[in-house]
């Protein structure tokens, strides 16, 4: 497998960082990719980094530091690992009330009466092994438990469609997942198709409800966001325009001490707490719109 570099630094102007990614692009050796985000604490300071098949000139990267005002760059080469391999044996089922989220590797494993959902290690981000992940799963478990039928089902920020497919597991109508990310509609396409449920999950490339296609399928009776803070807020009046009057939202990608300022931007939405869940460190919210 071949050998990678990786290159990271963190500054607190994100004009500047952006800058600073592209610069790390024109770079000789050349990263084969780079990579800005904005870390979700709250402080305003921005990751930097790249990924390199070489090793990256680390002369270039302190002098790219210096000019841009960012910390010094930590250079790391990356053990050569087979990660779909280190995945499987890693990544053991996992049961989310009546759902049972697995890989092919483990089918045997799959209990009498749960709603299977599989997961190849190969596209293992969002398998239920995240606590937000989970949580939603659960969530959308004591929904149904407690009578709830969804007849117009979305999942927003969608990642493998995990959430999506759980829904299409319990009720007939047809669920419409999204992504921003056009890579993983492309995943969430092809777990839909593995798990035999192309006839019941539509999935669209989608900035939030930005798509004719969930247009269309409004009001909503049930809508999964499962993203960060910043994009719940912002999603927020756009959540409680497509949302059905007594329709839910399960949020998550929260974490505990930014659940109470999710919940007030909601509020006033006139979306108010349900219930709050927590897994670890993240919070899931159940969320119902006024009548």
């Amino acid at each position: 497998m071949p050998k990678t570099w990786t290159a990271f630094t963190t500054l607190a102007d994100k004009d500047k960082a952006e800058a600073l990614g592209l610069a790390i692009e024109e770079m000789d050796p050349e990263p084969m990719g780079v990579g800005v985000f904005e870390i979700e604490d709250g402080s305003g300071t921005s990751e930097v980094g790249g990924y390199f098949t070489e090793a990256p000139d680390e002369v270039a990267l302190a002098l790219l530091a210096a000019a841009y005002g960012a910390k010094p760059f930590v250079v790391s080469k990356v053990p050569d690992t087979d990660w779909v391999d280190k995945v499987r044996r890693e990544l053991t089922p996992v049961a989310a009330g009546r759902f049972f989220v697995y890989g092919s590797h483990d089918a045997d494993k799959i209990p009498e009466g749960a709603e299977p959902l599989l997961i190849e290690a190969a596209m293992a981000f969002g398998t239920g092994h995240h606590g937000t992940t989970q949580g939603c799963l659960e969530a959308l478990d004591r929904l149904a438990t407690e009578g709830f039928t969804g007849k117009h089902v979305a999942d927003i920020g969608c990642g493998t469609a995990v959430l999506a497919m759980g829904a299409a597991r319990l009720w007939p109508d047809m669920v419409i997942a999204s992504d921003i990310d056009e890579v993983a509609v492309e995943v969430a396409e092809a777990n839909v198709r593995a798990n035999d449920l192309s006839d019941k999950v539509t999935c669209v490339v989608a900035a939030g409800f930005d798509n004719p296609d969930l247009h269309a399928r409004a009001p909503y009776d049930l809508v999964f966001a499962n993203i960060l803070k910043q994009p719940l807020i912002d999603l927020a009046p756009d959540m409680a325009t497509h949302i059905a009057p007594g329709g839910y939202a399960i949020l998550s990608g929260i974490l505990t001490w930014q659940a109470d300022e999710v919940v007030e931007v909601y509020t006033a939405q006139g979306m108010p707490q349900l219930r709050r869940d927590t897994i670890g460190e993240w919070v899931t919210l159940t969320l119902q719109k006024k009548q």
